[in-house]
C-alpha cells in the first residue's frame, strides 16, 4: 500500500460522502473556508468552467486532505466524523463504541455515542482510526497505516555498510581525483572551491571524495562537518552519505548526527562520524557555548560548505572565529561547493581568493565550442536537460522600485502578496497550466503560501491532481507528496520557499515560476530542479515558464534575464512550443 490515495480510493470516497452518507454541502464548504470557496467559484466562472457541484467540492477536499481527511481535532473534522457516525445502525454504533470506549465515561444511550466518539483522540495508524474507517466502509488508507515512518526524527543514526549505487561518470571521477589530490597534498591546510553546474552531482562527488579521505580518520574519533542552508539540503546530504558509505563496503558502521531542525546532539553520543548541520544551528549553539559543538569543532577532520556563496557572510565569520579559538589558525580542510554558471567568474574568484583556495572544476574535452559554452558539453552528453525558456506575456509593465526588501535585496513580501491576489494574472497562469499535457510533472513556484494553496485548489477542482508543500507542511505529508510527484501520481506540485534546494525529482519536465525574483541565486535554485538530464534519470528537455516578463526593477528585467545570458539558452526547435498563444521564447 502506498502513502498516497489512488484514483479508485478517491472516487470511492466521493461516492460514499455524497451518495451514501449525503454529507451536507455547508459542512464541505467549512473544510475549504467560505472566502476561499467564493473566490474559487469566481475563478472557475471566469474560466468558463461553471460553479463546483457537490462531487467536485468533495473531490477537492479529499485530494487536498489526502490520508488525513478524518484526522485532527478541529471542529470541522469532528463535525464530519459525528455526521458519519450518526448514520450507522444502532447495533453497529454500539458495537463500535464497545470496542473503543471513552475513558472515564460510561455511555449507554446510542444517541450520545456519535459526538463522544467524534471527539476521541485520532492517532494515525491507531486502533480507533482503523476501526472507524473500516466500520464506515472507507478505504483503509485513511486510517494512516500506510504513512511512511519518519527516520529523520532521531538526532543520531548509525549507517550500516554495503549497498550498490551507480558509479561516477567520467567528469565526476575527474573531479574526485582532483579533490583527493589536493587533500592528500595539502592535508589540514586544504582550501578548495568545487564548481559544477546545477544538476551535475556536486553533492555526490564531494561526499564520495571526503568519505574515502575521512574513513580512516573516523576511526580516530574525527568528524566530517557538512554545512547546508536548510533541512532539505541537510537530509539530501544524509541520504547521499548513507548511500556512499554502504556502497564502499567498509567493515564498520558510520555514525551520522542530525545537527539541525532544533535536534539535540548529546555529548555522550559523540564517537566521531559525519555531522550534518545547518549554519543557523551552528551559530545558535556557538552563542550558547554548547559542549557537544565544542567537541565536534575541536576534532573536526574536514568541513564541507554547500552553497558556498553564503560563506562570505557574517554568520560564517563567527563560525570560523570559534574554530580558530578551539584548534588554531590552521584549522582543518575546508571545501566549498558552488554551482556554475549563474554566478559570474568574478564572484567565483572572490570566493576563491577570500579562502585562498584551489578552484576545482571539471576537465572538458579540448574543443572550441566547449570553451565558449561549457554547459554545451553537459547537455550534449545528456547530463543536463536542455532548458526551453518561455516568457509569458501577462499584462502592463510593473515597476517594483517601491516594493523592495532591503535586507534581502529582493522583491518584498508585500509586493508578492499583491501579485498573488491579481485575478487576471492568476487566470493567465491557470490557463497556461491547463494547456500542459496530462501526465506531465510540473513544479510550480508560487508568490505566497496562500497563493500556492489557492492555485492548487483550482487545478484540483478541474481534475488536474495537485498538492502543496510549504514550510508548515508536516514532514510525513511532505515526503508523501514528493514521492507521489516523482511517481507521476501528482501532476502539479505547488510550493513557496521550500523546494529551491535539496529537492530531487529528476523527471520534472515543467518549471513554472509565478514568483518573480531579482536574486539570480534563488532563480538558479528554482530552475535547477528541472535540469537533470537523461544520463542521470532526468529528461532531455525541461520547459521553464516565467510569468514575470512585465515586471521590472529600476527599469531592468529580473533574474530571468541573467539566467538566459549565463545559461546561453538557445532555440530548441520545438514547433509546438513556439506556437503557444501568449508565450514568447528566448533566443
Amino acid at each position: 500500500m502506498s502513502g498516497f490515495l489512488t484514483e479508485n480510493e478517491i472516487e470511492q470516497t466521493v461516492e460514499s460522502l455524497i451518495n451514501l452518507y449525503k454529507i451536507d454541502r455547508n459542512l464541505l464548504i467549512k473544510f475549504v473556508g467560505t472566502d476561499k470557496y467564493i473566490k474559487l467559484n469566481k475563478m472557475l466562472m471566469d474560466l468558463d468552467l461553471g460553479m463546483m457541484d457537490d462531487y467536485q467540492l468533495a473531490r477537492v477536499i479529499i485530494v487536498e486532505k489526502g490520508l488525513f481527511l478524518f484526522a485532527g481535532s478541529n471542529d470541522v473534522v469532528r463535525e464530519l466524523r459525528a455526521s458519519l457516525l450518526k448514520q450507522l445502525e444502532g447495533a453497529q454504533l454500539v458495537n463500535l463504541y464497545d470496542r473503543n470506549p471513552i475513558s472515564n465515561r460510561k455511555i449507554q444511550s446510542p444517541s450520545y455515542m456519535p459526538k463522544a466518539l467524534a471527539g476521541k483522540r485520532w492517532v494515525m495508524g491507531g486502533r480507533w482510526a482503523k476501526d472507524f474507517v473500516q466500520t464506515l466502509g472507507f478505504p483503509l488508507a485513511f486510517s494512516g497505516i500506510s504513512i511512511p515512518k519518519d527516520h529523520s526524527a532521531e538526532p543520531v543514526q548509525d549507517i550500516e555498510p554495503r549497498k550498490s549505487v551507480p558509479p561516477l561518470v567520467e567528469y565526476q571521477q575527474d573531479l574526485k581525483g582532483k579533490m583527493l589530490s589536493v587533500l592528500n597534498r595539502e592535508q589540514e591546510k586544504t582550501r578548495c572551491v568545487v564548481t559544477l553546474p546545477t544538476g551535475g552531482g556536486k553533492t555526490r562527488v564531494a561526499v564520495e571524495s571526503f568519505i574515502d579521505w575521512m574513513q580512516p580518520r573516523f576511526k580516530e574519533g574525527k568528524y566530517l562537518l557538512w554545512i547546508a542552508q536548510g533541512e532539505e539540503l541537510c537530509e539530501q546530504a544524509i541520504s547521499c552519505i548513507t548511500e556512499m558509505w554502504q556502497e564502499r563496503e567498509f567493515p564498520e558502521s558510520l555514525r551520522v548526527y542530525r545537527y539541525f531542525g532544533g535536534k539535540l546532539v548529546k555529548y555522550d553520543s559523540l564517537i566521531g562520524g559525519a555531522v550534518i548541520s545547518s549554519i543557523q544551528q551552528l551559530y545558535s549553539r556557538i552563542q550558547s557555548n554548547d559542549e557537544a559543538l565544542n567537541e565536534i569543532l575541536s576534532n573536526c577532520g574536514a568541513m564541507i560548505i554547500d552553497e558556498a556563496h553564503h560563506a562570505t557572510t557574517k554568520i560564517y565569520e563567527v563560525l570560523f572565529q570559534k574554530c580558530e579559538e578551539l584548534v588554531g589558525p590552521t584549522l582543518f580542510p575546508i571545501c566549498g561547493l558552488t554551482a556554475t554558471p549563474g554566478r559570474s567568474n568574478e564572484e567565483t574568484m572572490t570566493l576563491v581568493n577570500q579562502f585562498e583556495a584551489y578552484l576545482i572544476h571539471p576537465s572538458l574535452p579540448d574543443m572550441r565550442r566547449y570553451e565558449l559554452n561549457p554547459l554545451l558539453y553537459f547537455r550534449e552528453e545528456g547530463y543536463l536537460a536542455e532548458p526551453i525558456f518561455l516568457l509569458h506575456e501577462n499584462g502592463e509593465e510593473i515597476e517594483v522600485s517601491d516594493y523592495v526588501d532591503d535586507e534581502h535585496d529582493d522583491l518584498s513580501k508585500e509586493f508578492l502578496n499583491d501579485l498573488a491576489n491579481n485575478e487576471n494574472r492568476n487566470i493567465q497562469i491557470i490557463e497556461y497550466m491547463k494547456s500542459i499535457p496530462e501526465k506531465s510533472s510540473s513544479l510550480v513556484y508560487a508568490c505566497t503560501v496562500d497563493h500556492a494553496e489557492f492555485m492548487a485548489m483550482v487545478m484540483n477542482s478541474i481534475g488536474r491532481k495537485s498538492a502543496v508543500i510549504s514550510s508548515d507542511t508536516p514532514k510525513a505529508i511532505r515526503r508523501m507528496h514528493i514521492d507521489a510527484f516523482k511517481k507521476g501520481d501528482i501532476e502539479f506540485l505547488f510550493n513557496y520557499g521550500v523546494l529551491t534546494t535539496g529537492f530531487d525529482a529528476p523527471k520534472t519536465d515543467h518549471i513554472l515560476i509565478c514568483r518573480p525574483t531579482s536574486s539570480i541565486i534563488l532563480y538558479e535554485q528554482m530552475v535547477g530542479r528541472g535540469l537533470r538530464g537523461e544520463r542521470f534519470g532526468g529528461t532531455e528537455y525541461c520547459k521553464i515558464v516565467d510569468f514575470s516578463k512585465n515586471i521590472r526593477r529600476h527599469g531592468e528585467p529580473l533574474a530571468y534575464a541573467r539566467f538566459i545570458k549565463d545559461w546561453q539558452i538557445r532555440d530548441a526547435g520545438d514547433i509546438s512550443i513556439k506556437n503557444m498563444p501568449g508565450v514568447i521564447q528566448a533566443d
